[in-house]
């Protein structure tokens, strides 16, 4: 979701896959140029890369192509209960889009919602728990779910924009409670041995089904953006030492936006990794998405991640989460934690988030 508190700042990453690809680009063009000529017996000197070489995708990138709006199934998954003036309210809306080839999608994404335990709240406006700092938690309350009944308790804060289910070992421990907004936190407790492994689905919710946008200063028809942030007790923290790989990726203004190699799905050419530096398109509800499937056992412990492409870390202005309170009243819960997400807040929509704790 499109941040509401602030105007967006660059934060361009030296790590960036564009950046990278130019520059082998360069590096292999230098290096071609400074071969002396071929005898007219030598076969022609092979061409400069063009881009850095990558392992292939195992197994190969299977893309849906939708596009336009999808039929709405549900108006609201969870009507918030607790309303007053002055909230940042908007309903939480599934839908259905069928691709190209005739596949069903559900968006913005197949969920585990109205079966899946609801985590316990850390703050949400809905629920009317809004405590005005930690001093007012008590984490005695939370209650210890039994990953391992011989391992540690770990106790971890999380705020998805906008929605998450989260995973540990496999194990579904519980959802978001608020798809879309207010903005909300939760905190949970469970017990496991090291190492483990925290699964993460994270979506950002949008008000133009099949779309990934949303509406925002008037404009009915802007892209929308998402961000990830958590902190558990053991020093685990979301930073770029975790994988995410994104599954939905729109607005687009052509299925081509989207480049395809090794296990990366690359839209940096598309501009900047956030608002306002991202290439915004024009089709509206012309406009296409790219969807992946998820792959089989992507929440198991003995998932190989290893091709995915590491996370990128982001600030609190370019998730535009300043002054939300259900983040910014609890600072010690939070301290060293990054905001992650994919190469691109903006056009990716579903991303799924990987963590090995050793």
């Amino acid at each position: 979701m499109h941040g509401r508190h602030t105007s967006r700042r660059a934060a361009l990453s030296a790590a960036s896959f564009a950046v990278i690809a130019g520059a082998g680009l360069i590096a292999s063009g230098v290096a071609f140029a400074q071969q002396p000529a071929p005898s007219a017996a030598s076969p022609p000197a092979p061409p400069p890369p063009r881009m850095m070489p990558l392992p292939k995708a195992d197994p190969p990138a299977k893309r849906l192509v939708t596009q336009g709006l999808a039929k709405v199934v549900t108006e609201d998954l969870i009507p918030c209960a607790n309303t007053r003036p002055g909230m940042n309210l908007r309903k939480n809306p599934v839908g259905e889009i069928v691709a190209k080839d005739g596949t069903k999608i559900t968006v913005p994404v197949a969920n585990n919602f109205a079966s899946a335990p609801k985590l316990p709240d850390l703050y949400n406006e809905c629920a009317g728990v809004m405590p005005k700092d930690m001093s007012e938690v008590d984490l005695n309350k939370v209650p210890v779910i039994d990953i391992d009944a011989d391992g540690e308790v770990v106790t971890g804060f999380m705020v998805a924009d906008n929605y998450f289910e989260l995973y540990i070992n496999g194990k579904l421990i519980g959802v978001d409670s608020t798809p879309f907004t207010p903005f909300n936190s939760h905190v949970v407790r469970f017990k496991v041995k090291k190492p483990y492994t925290i699964a993460v689905l994270a979506q950002d919710w949008e008000d133009k089904l099949g779309l990934g946008m949303e509406v925002f200063q008037g404009n009915q028809w802007h892209s929308g953006d998402g961000g990830f942030v958590a902190k558990f007790s053991d020093g685990t923290v979301t930073d770029s030492s975790w994988k995410a790989q994104s599954f939905y990726i729109g607005p687009l203004q052509h299925p081509d936006d989207v480049i395809e190699y090794g296990s990366i799905h690359d839209t940096s050419h598309l501009g900047g990794r956030i608002h306002p530096l991202a290439k915004l398109p024009t089709c509206r509800e012309h406009c296409f998405a790219i969807h992946y499937p998820f792959p089989d056992g992507w929440m198991n412990r003995d998932f190989d991640d290893s091709k995915w492409p590491r996370a990128f870390e982001y600030r609190d202005q370019e998730v535009g989460i300043m002054g939300v309170p259900g983040y910014w009243r609890f600072p010690q819960a939070f301290i060293g934690a990054r905001w992650a997400w994919t190469v691109s807040l903006v056009f990716d929509n579903t991303v799924i988030l990987r963590k090995t704790v050793k």
